[in-house]
Order: C-alpha cells, then structure tokens, then sequence
C-alpha cells in the first residue's frame, strides 16, 4: 500500500502556508463548487463520502451535521477542534502550520454546509507559530473574499475567529472545549444537551477536528468516488499517522486507512538497527497496547476495534524491546493525572491511585496487591466519568497487564525494574534503516 500525500501534498513547497502557493494548487476550488449548489447538496456529497471524524471516535461527519435541529433563524456556531494534545499525536499542528488554507477553505464549506456564519477555531495557546500563521492566513482569505460578508460573491457570510487556549489537555473533549471558549473552566458538560442543540452560547454547535475539515476541500474538489478510492468500505479515504518512538524516521505520514503497522514502519525507515518491535499503540496513549503479533491488521476503525484496541487520533507509538511497559505506563499515567480536571470523583481520584501503584511497582516497592489494584481501580473509573478522560487513562493499564503480565511479576520479583533507562536512550539523527 502506497502512501497518498492529499492534506500535505504542498508541506514540502516553499512558503507553503501563503495564499499564493495554495491557490496554485487549486485551493479554494472546493468552497467555489459547494456555494455553486444547495447547502443539502453538500450535506449529501459529505455522506456518500463516508467521511469520519478524524478528532478520534470516528463518527460520521455528516450524521453529525445532522443532528443540527431546523434552523430558527437564531445563531448557529461551528467551532474547529484545534486543541491537539493527546500523547503521541501531532498531526493538525503541522497540517495548520503548512497548510492553514486548507483548514480555512474545509471550514467554509462546512459552514455553508451547515447554515453557519460564525467560525471559532479553539487552538492550543502555546502553539504561538501556528497561531500567527493562522491569523495572517485569515486576514489572506478575508482580502481575496474567500471570507467575509460576501463570500465570493455568493451573498453569503462567513466569519472566522482564531481562539487561543490555556493548554488544557480536558479542552480536546468537546463540551469542555466550548465552556472554555465562553469563558469559563474547561469542564465536560453533563449530557444531554448535546452541542447540536444547545452548545456554545446554548445555541446550535458543530464541533469537528482540524483534519476532519481539512478532508472536505478534496471531496467538493474531487468528488466522493475519488474519496472512496482509498481506505475501506466502512472506514473510507485517506488519514493523517502521526508515526514516533523507535523507528528511524518519525513523523508525519498520510496513507489511506487500512494501512498496516508493517507498512507504516517500512515507511518510516524500519525499526532502528539491532532492535524488534515489542509494543505499541495505535491511538495515542489513550489507546489498548498492541504487540508484535498485531503488525499486519489494517489500521481502519473497525479492525483495530477487533485487534482490541482503537484507532483514535493514529497517535502511532512504536516501542522496541529495550522499553519497560511499566515505566512506559506509569509516564502516561502521570499525564492523566496531571491532566484531570477533577469534576467527576473516580477520573480525580482513580488516576492518582494508579499513578503511585504504578510508581511503587516501578521502583521495586510494590506488591501483587498494587497489581490488584490497578486493575480494580480500572474498573471502577471505567464508563463512570462525564468524558473519555478517564476511560482512556485506564486503556493502556488494563491492556498492558493482559499483554505483559510476566513484565509486572519481574518488577515485583526482582523488586525493581530490570530494564536499563539507558539503554533506552536513542538519537533518530543517529540511526541507519532498519526492518520490523
């Protein structure tokens, strides 16, 4: 399977983030063919696409969409999840920093789509380059009538305003995002409501990810056969896989999904040298470990599903057999913790719990009891927390013990860690190509 450079097709022009070099390549196309016909035309296209959220649930754009109630003649919002923050993704950072028009030229068209007039994009604060880009990117698109109250002569209104954050990791969760943009805490709501009918402001919200909006240019462009050219039937088109860890070239790699791991790491420069895959995850760290033995299941939302795992944000994490699961979990688990906003008791206390069973376990000081514990724990966090925080921050726990049990025992039997932290030290700068 080849790679398919759609959303970064133009990374590697010079100043590729300028208007100029983003018309060359045909930009603003896609926004001229969907004002060309009716809002439900667009709405249609996007569901014979089969697009999904690329924000991680994957759920489809255009059932989403639908959920709007019948337009009141109030105000309706549609707010850009820029807020990427999940260990081991890092892909609509890049894609805003390279390709911003893009991101501005998907959100009219799903605005238009939508019957919205005013845009928020909610990105993370301290991405300061990124949010300079965007800006003059917007004023580019406001002077050419790309935006603005008479959007290429259509008569109609599009408004976009760039939000900046205060680097919450809880603002990527969609309700807590859009108390945040009013003002307030970052917190999950409680619902229902839900945003379609009473989000920002308690008017009607569409809340979609940075590449979610990024794919819709290509399918106004290029229609929704060449979409469904690539991936597979239930999980179609082409995706951003943000590829880190030990391989020796990480980075950013679109490919259709349905792409294996294997082909991924050949991709990548192959495993560095002298080493073997031991984990991974598919999805960030908010995603079930997955082993060697899983390289060649397709990397679409329902195989991964089957694997165990999920597909999430392709934050794709590659380990090698020098790294300790538990040292490597406990990191993550420290995130969780910090990163908890503590409104729902089991996420605030049940992260914590795991954080210090987690760390005596590591430091030769645990017992079968922390082991135990952890997985109770798991338990009890689990489906009770009003996001997905807490359910993500017991994936790689609950699955690491099933996967690397003897792992656990070694640290308790040897009463502490018996990997070498030194030996996990790599420079990518220094590595040659290697297999998986």
């Amino acid at each position: 399977m080849t790679l398919t450079p759609v959303l970064s097709r133009q990374w590697g022009e010079p100043r590729s983030w300028t208007l100029d070099v983003y018309e060359s390549g045909g930009g603003y196309a896609g926004l001229k063919k969907a004002l060309a016909v009716d809002p439900a035309d667009v709405r249609r296209m996007v569901q014979d696409s089969g697009l999904r959220g690329r924000g991680g649930a994957g759920f489809p754009t255009a059932v989403k969409w639908g959920f709007l109630p019948p337009d009141d003649g109030g105000s309706r919002y549609l707010v850009v999840n820029a807020d990427e923050s999940e260990p081991g993704a890092c892909k609509d950072v890049p894609l805003l920093m390279a390709s911003p028009h893009l991101v501005l030229e998907g959100a009219a068209i799903a605005a238009y789509a939508t019957g919205v007039h005013r845009v928020f994009i909610y990105l993370r604060g301290e991405v300061l380059h990124a949010h300079r880009r965007l800006l003059k990117a917007i004023e580019e698109a406001r002077s050419k009538g790309y935006l603005g109250t008479n959007v290429m002569t259509s008569g109609y209104e599009i408004d976009v305003t760039l939000h900046a954050g205060a680097g919450a990791y809880i603002c990527g969760e969609e309700t807590a995002l859009l108390s945040s943009l009013e003002g307030f805490r970052g917190q999950p709501r409680l619902r229902p409501p839900y945003p379609a009918v009473e989000g920002l402001y308690s008017r009607p919200t569409v809340v979609n990810n940075v590449e979610t909006i990024a794919s819709l240019p290509g399918i106004l462009t290029w229609g929704t056969d060449w979409f469904r050219s690539w991936g597979t039937k239930a999980s179609p088109g082409h995706a951003l896989f943000s590829v880190s860890g030990h391989v020796s070239k990480p980075g950013q790699y679109e490919a259709p999904l349905g792409i294996t791991l294997r082909e991924l790491i050949k991709a990548a420069g192959g495993m560095r040298p002298g080493h073997q895959l031991k984990f991974w995850t598919p999805g960030g760290a908010s995603s079930e470990i997955l082993t060697a033995k899983h390289l060649d299941i397709p990397l679409d939302y329902e195989a991964v599903d089957e694997a165990g795992s999920s597909l999430g944000t392709r934050g794709v994490q590659v380990f090698d057999e020098t790294t300790c699961v538990v040292r490597a979990v406990s990191r993550w688990i420290d995130f969780y913790r910090h990163e908890s906003c503590g409104k729902c008791t089991p996420c605030r206390e049940g992260t914590s719990w795991l954080s210090d069973a987690l760390r005596r376990i590591e430091r030769g000081k645990g017992t079968k009891a922390d082991v135990d514990r952890l997985v109770t724990t798991c338990e009890s966090i689990r489906g009770r927390s009003l996001c997905a925080l807490g359910d993500g921050a017991t994936m790689t726990v609950v699955s690491s013990i099933e996967r690397f049990e003897s792992e656990y025992r070694a640290h308790l039997r040897g009463r502490g860690c018996p990997f070498d932290p030194r030996e996990t030290m790599y420079l990518p700068s220094a590595a040659g190509k290697g297999g998986a």
